[in-house]
């Protein structure tokens, strides 16, 4: 999944691919323990893709905390 479809995702889709992309991880690591899993590269993409969401996610929180001490100060003032 490229980086420009997940920056248009809402935190919620975002959690949600965040908990489907672990289980597919963890599935992964599975088979590839059991010598099941031919092309290792798809756990690769699969940590890119958690990292991306998490860094998405970590975005919305600080502008969330950033855009709310922006409103307290300007109720202070």
């Amino acid at each position: 999944m490229e980086f420009k479809e997940l920056k248009t995702k809402s935190p919620a889709e975002l959690q949600k691919l965040l908990a489907e992309t672990r289980e597919k991880l963890r599935q992964l690591r599975f088979k590839v323990a059991s010598k099941q899993l031919k092309n290792v590269r798809e756990i690769r993409e699969a940590k890119k893709i958690i990292t991306h969401v998490l860094f998405l996610l970590s975005q919305a929180t600080d502008n969330l905390t950033k855009n709310n001490s922006q409103i307290v100060e300007e109720k202070n003032s």
